[in-house]
C-alpha cells in the first residue's frame, strides 16, 4: 500500500478536467497530497480551466502533448468515446521510461490502452465513483501487463484521498461499473421515491428529502461501522408483524430484488458495448 512518497518529484497530467478529472485535481490539491506546481490541467473548455486554475492554483493548457510531455503519470480522464482520438493525439510523446498511464475511462480496456500506446507502457485502468468528488468514493485499480508494484502505489497514493481503492482483476471491472459507477444512481433513485412516498403521505418535500437522505447514509454507515452481514442488519429494523416486514413483503412481491440485479446486469453489458463501440483496437 501507498506509504505517501510516491508522489514525490513525480508530476501529473490529468487529460481532460471535467467532473472527475477536475475533482481529482482538487482533492490532490486540497488534501496536499501534492503541490499545485506538480499538476498539469488539461481541458477543451477553456472556461472549465480558467476555473481549476483559479481554485488550485495548478497549472493548465490546452494542449494534450504539451501536458504529457512535461509529466510523469498521465491520467486519461476523458470520456470513452474521447479516448481512441486522445491516444492518438498522445502517443508519440510517450515514452515506456518515464511515463505511467492511468485511465479512468469507463469500458476502455487495458488490452485496448496498451495497443494503442508505445511498448512496455506502464498502464493502469481505474474506476472511481462519483462519491469521490466529496472523498467518500470507491476506487478499484487494475494492472496493465508491464505495470509494477511501484506503480501500483502510485495509483493508490493517488486515489486514496478520494475514497477507498480496491485491487481487482481487470475482468472484474465492468461489474465493478455496473455496481459502483453507476450504483449512486440507483441510490440517487431510491431516495427521490423515499422523498416521494413521504411526500404522498402527507410530509412536506424538505422534511421528506432530508429523512430520506439521513436514512440512507445512516444505514450504509451501520453497515461500514458494524461489521454484520446486512441481512442481519436487516433483520435488526424487521420486527415480527411489524410495519417494516409488510414493507418488505410489499417490495419482494413487486421484484425488488430482481429489478436491481436486472438493473446491474443491464449496465455490465452497456459496459461491454461501449467498450466495443469505442474502437481503441
Amino acid at each position: 500500500m501507498a506509504n505517501g512518497n510516491e508522489l514525490e518529484g513525480k508530476r501529473v497530467a490529468v487529460i481532460g478536467s471535467g467532473a472527475m478529472g477536475g475533482g481529482l485535481v482538487r482533492a490532490l490539491v486540497s488534501n496536499k497530497v501534492v503541490k499545485p506546481d506538480q499538476i498539469i490541467a488539461t481541458d477543451v473548455d477553456e472556461q472549465k480551466l480558467m476555473l481549476l486554475r483559479e481554485e488550485t492554483g495548478v497549472t493548465v493548457t490546452s494542449e494534450n502533448t504539451k501536458a504529457v510531455r512535461a509529466c510523469d503519470i498521465v491520467l486519461l480522464a476523458v470520456k470513452p468515446q474521447v479516448v481512441p482520438k486522445v491516444l492518438m493525439e498522445i502517443a508519440s510523446s510517450l515514452q515506456s521510461e518515464r511515463h505511467l498511464l492511468i485511465s479512468i475511462a469507463a469500458g476502455i480496456t487495458i488490452l485496448s490502452l496498451e495497443r494503442a500506446t508505445p511498448p512496455r507502457l506502464p498502464v493502469i485502468r481505474v474506476m472511481p465513483n462519483t462519491p469521490c468528488l466529496v472523498g467518500t468514493g470507491v476506487c478499484a485499480i487494475a494492472l496493465g501487463t508491464n505495470a509494477t508494484q511501484q506503480h501500483k502505489q502510485i495509483a493508490h497514493a493517488l486515489f486514496n484521498p478520494i475514497g477507498i481503492t480496491i485491487d481487482v482483476s481487470e475482468e472484474w471491472m465492468d461489474a465493478i461499473t455496473a455496481i459502483s459507477g453507476s450504483g449512486p444512481a440507483y441510490v440517487f433513485t431510491f431516495i427521490e421515491a423515499l422523498s416521494d412516498a413521504g411526500v404522498d403521505m402527507g410530509l412536506p418535500r424538505d422534511i421528506a428529502t432530508k429523512v430520506a437522505i439521513h436514512t440512507v447514509l445512516g444505514a450504509a454507515m451501520m453497515a461500514v461501522k458494524m461489521g454484520k452481514h446486512v441481512a442481519e442488519l436487516r433483520e435488526m429494523v424487521t420486527s415480527p408483524g411489524g410495519t417494516t416486514i409488510a414493507a418488505l413483503h410489499s417490495l419482494e412481491r413487486s421484484g425488488f430484488r430482481g429489478i436491481i440485479m436486472d438493473a446491474v446486469e443491464a449496465a455490465v453489458k452497456r459496459a461491454q458495448t461501449l467498450s466495443r463501440a469505442a474502437g481503441v483496437d
